[in-house]
């Protein structure tokens, strides 16, 4: 599945909420979210901006993939179906 071209920041922290992921903070441009689920912190900041872009966006997949334990395309699939 291709990454979304057109998700704003808001929405992709809306949708992380179902990994354990809840805002913390919004400092400027940025959203900061925490997540407890594997009972470590792990902190992920998003840009709070309209349309976020794909180099950034796969990169922040890639980092809550890797703390989940699961693949970045069945990450995708599961945010985005």
């Amino acid at each position: 599945m291709k990454l979304p071209r057109d998700i704003s920041g808001l929405e992709l922290s809306h949708r992380l909420s179902k990994f354990g992921y809840r805002i913390v903070r919004q400092t400027g441009s940025h959203i900061r979210l925490t997540s407890n689920i594997k009972f470590k912190e792990h902190h992920v900041t998003i840009p709070h901006h309209t349309q976020i872009k794909v180099g950034t966006l796969a990169g922040i997949l890639d980092d809550i993939a890797s703390y989940l334990g699961i693949d970045r395309s069945r990450l995708v699939e599961e945010l985005f179906k």
